[in-house]
């Protein structure tokens, strides 16, 4: 019992941090409508600033997000102004195409500037725990959660309460109603990519002491990324947080049941059943 309730921990831990990936990737998808295949290599890039910040100027990797966020938000910003801006409308193959040579251009640049070696961000809590009820939990996956779930907390008052929050939605909901009523669909989409950029970039800060960094690890995480929006169902931020949620302790539970080079083939057949039972996901169409 005391196994099960400790890797339930773990996964809900962990699964928080996904969730913010899913909802970076649900984020631009609700607002554009543009299917993102360079999510995974933009919150590679904020792992990257977050080994440079704590290599080149010491500044700890949960405390570097005050500058990883800002950063990030003006990079997506730029990303859809200059590139996704231009294909707005074009055939969603053309927005795929465009978004994945997206990501080789961010991998291969990190690759010709750090190589393709694996780059570990060392702090001196890494690899610390504590008990709680007799169950060990990882202290940096612990503050992440916490992290998380804040910043979490505060998109959703951002998008419930706040007038530009209610524009985003407006936007995803729908588009040329948007327009007609006079919201600037062009700036939302600039905020919405700024957002999502921000999120996935925050997510690559705050696993960066849990994980090897490397420029491939963006199509690891591209991939988990609509697994969990998809699960949730997509365009629902709602369905992207609990998504997250459950695949984090799928992966959690197999890894100690059953073995941890299993974990994504068992996360993969969950989200075939989903798919196959509720093919809009467990959100169905529940909007932000």
């Amino acid at each position: 019992m005391t196994v099960l309730l400790q890797s339930l921990i773990s996964g809900i831990l962990i699964g928080g941090v996904y969730a913010l990936i899913g909802i970076g990737l649900t984020i631009i998808f609700g607002v554009m409508r543009v299917i993102n295949f360079a999510h995974g290599d933009i919150l590679m890039v904020g792992m990257y600033m977050t080994y440079v910040l704590f290599t080149s100027f010491g500044i700890d990797p949960f405390v570097s997000i005050v500058i990883t966020i800002p950063l990030m938000f003006l990079f997506g910003a730029f990303l859809q102004k200059l590139f996704i801006n231009r294909m707005q409308g074009a055939l969603p193959q053309n927005q795929i195409l465009l978004t994945i040579g997206l990501g080789l251009i961010m991998s291969n640049t990190m690759m010709l500037i750090y190589t393709s070696d694996y780059k570990i961000l060392s702090t001196s809590y890494s690899s610390e725990s504590f008990n709680l009820g007799g169950i060990s939990i990882s202290s940096p996956l612990a503050i992440s959660f916490l992290i998380t779930a804040a910043i979490t907390i505060l998109l959703y008052w951002f998008l419930l309460k706040t007038d530009t929050g209610q524009a985003i939605r407006a936007t995803a909901q729908d588009r040329e109603a948007a327009q007609l009523m006079g919201i600037n669909v062009r700036w939302m989409s600039i905020l919405a990519f700024g957002i999502g950029s921000a999120l996935a970039g925050t997510a690559g800060a705050l696993i960066s002491p849990t994980y090897y960094i490397f420029p491939q690890i963006g199509g690891i995480f591209t991939l988990k990324a609509f697994v969990i929006t998809v699960l949730g169902g997509m365009g629902s931020i709602i369905g992207a947080t609990l998504g997250g949620v459950i695949i984090g302790i799928a992966e959690s539970v197999s890894a100690v049941y059953i073995s941890s080079g299993w974990k994504d083939v068992v996360v993969f057949v969950l989200f075939l059943l989903v798919l196959l039972f509720k093919p809009a996901g467990l959100m169905g169409k529940s909007r932000m």
